[in-house]
């Protein structure tokens, strides 16, 4: 009941006008990144983060984190409405949202969407709420040892449980390791890997990294492909939007289903676009008639939709107790909070309560916020999609671009986007996850600096990552994701670990 007090509090600090306000600016811009082909919630989210820095922390992050519910929902939209998804864990509706709107019925597969997303989003905050104390209050026994085993075991976690190849995975994230020890040394203040670069003293900015990685990554294969938008038009009735909502009940086990399978894979590290995939492959397995998946089927829009948002969601109970970010999405506002000044943590819950729990007060009116907007903005989206890319892919660059500079007012950093993009481009031709490598860079400092304190505790001996009970559980459960690959292959439970490998890159 504790929890339920600090809520209230929560409520009291967001329910303004102006934080009501930017809800809706921010679920608003979320929409059009989702829509967008070539932004995506992480690229969005960190082209928002440099406006940010002279807001007061609460009404940044409210900013932020309804960009992200609102680019999921627009995902959604272009994945009914145009067979392109917006967002890479919104594949799996296209399968059955696309058929059902050829048929005529639009607004049906778009209310099913919008409302099951509600649901699971809904369902991923209440279990933020019940839980965020419990787990902060868990990690205040930590130590550096105890610190070092989560950054482990959420690294090991990547390898795993994900849904890429494991070579791959690993790869990537070695690369983010080599990027995060560019710059100043923290402890011994020598200088690392800047090869007499002046502009690399700094270090490279993750934010710099995800711009190109996935902006102009995405860009450069959009414009290989020649995409054309060409949609199905869509407005939406409220008399049709009844009838979608009154049959959303039946599908109330595949709901459930699907909720806490996105808990799960928000929490672990597997992300919103395995969660997707696994949700919808089950929901068809499960299902007494399989004929109509591909071709319209109600399930095949809930139990991805559901899955993703609850996942989307849940990721952040991690990045706020733990300081381990659940996505890519969830790590570019975790640097968020580090240039705020704030440590995501136990501590982080006990210093700023005002923060954490307005944070969480504003998820769940941020997502009813969110949709209500995209049911009403459906229309104006999916014109916006009609617009030659010609147009829209200068502009997006251009925005890029310019967000690129804000960041420390650097020409450098914008060679280093374009850098990026290329090979972000690259990558994505390979098929090699990018999330790895966000979450390497992100977390290679914090881990490096527990593992060299946890030698100098030790004296330089390994042992202490095995010294008590808790550390040496983390420490294991860590090791056995490490070999689960190994595993997995020899028991022949490879295949439902991937499942999703083909579009999970930047769940």
């Amino acid at each position: 009941m504790e929890n339920i007090g600090y809520l209230m509090d929560g409520f009291a600090t967001v329910i303004t006008i102006p934080h009501i306000v930017v809800m809706v600016i921010g679920v608003t811009l979320g929409i059009l990144v989702g829509v967008l082909p070539g932004l995506g919630a992480p690229n969005g989210v960190s082209l928002l983060l440099p406006l940010t820095f002279t807001m007061d922390p609460i009404t940044a992050i409210i900013l932020l984190s309804c960009m992200y519910w609102g680019a999921l929902f627009g995902g959604s939209t272009t994945s009914i409405l145009f067979n392109i998804p917006g967002e890479p864990s919104s594949v799996a509706t296209t399968f059955d949202g696309y058929p059902m709107a050829r048929k005529g019925q639009a607004t049906r597969a778009l209310t099913l969407a919008f409302v099951s997303a509600g649901i699971g989003a809904l369902a991923g905050v209440i279990m933020i709420t019940l839980l965020s104390t419990w787990v902060a209050g868990f990690a205040l026994k930590f130590s550096s040892p105890e610190f070092f085993a989560v950054y482990f075991l959420a690294f090991a976690s990547f390898i795993g449980m994900g849904t890429n190849p494991p070579a791959k995975t690993l790869v990537m994230m070695m690369l983010g390791f080599a990027l995060a020890t560019v710059g100043m040394d923290t402890i011994s203040g020598g200088l690392r890997l800047t090869f007499g670069i002046p502009d690399l003293i700094k270090g490279v900015s993750f934010l710099v990294a995800v711009m190109g990685l996935f902006g102009i990554g995405e860009l450069l294969l959009t414009t290989e492909e020649g995409l054309r938008f060409e949609g199905i038009k869509a407005r939406i009735r409220a008399g049709d939007v009844w009838k979608a909502l009154k049959e959303i009940p039946r599908y109330g086990w595949s709901i459930v289903r699907s909720t806490v399978i996105g808990i799960w894979m928000g929490i672990t590290p597997a992300g919103p676009t395995a969660a997707s995939f696994m949700s919808y492959g089950l929901a068809r397995r499960f299902a007494r008639d399989k004929s109509e998946f591909g071709k319209g089927d109600p399930r095949g829009i809930i139990a991805p939709e559901t899955a993703d948002h609850s996942a989307g969601t849940s990721a952040l109970l991690p990045m706020l107790a733990l300081g381990i970010p659940g996505s890519a999405t969830a790590a570019v506002m975790m640097g968020g909070l580090m240039i705020w000044g704030l440590t995501p943590g136990p501590m982080l819950f006990i210093d700023r309560p005002d923060f954490v729990w307005g944070l969480i007060a504003s998820m769940y009116i941020g997502n009813v916020v969110a949709v209500l907007l995209v049911l009403t903005t459906v229309p104006i989206y999916a014109s916006i999609l009609r617009v030659p890319f010609a147009i829209v892919g200068p502009v997006i660059v251009a925005v890029i671009f310019s967000g690129a500079y804000q960041i420390a007012n650097s020409t450098f950093d914008m060679w280093l986007v374009l850098v990026f993009g290329v090979f972000g481009y690259l990558f994505k031709k390979l098929d090699y996850p990018i999330a790895p490598l966000v979450l390497a860079m992100v977390l290679g400092d914090k881990a490096e600096d527990a593992f060299r304190q946890s030698m100098l505790m030790s004296n330089g001996s390994l042992s202490i990552f095995w010294s008590n009970p808790l550390v040496s559980a983390i420490m294991a459960l860590g090791v056995l994701m490490l070999l689960w690959p190994i595993i997995a292959k020899l028991t022949g439970l490879r295949g439902l670990r991937r499942s999703g490998t083909k579009h999970s890159a930047n769940a």
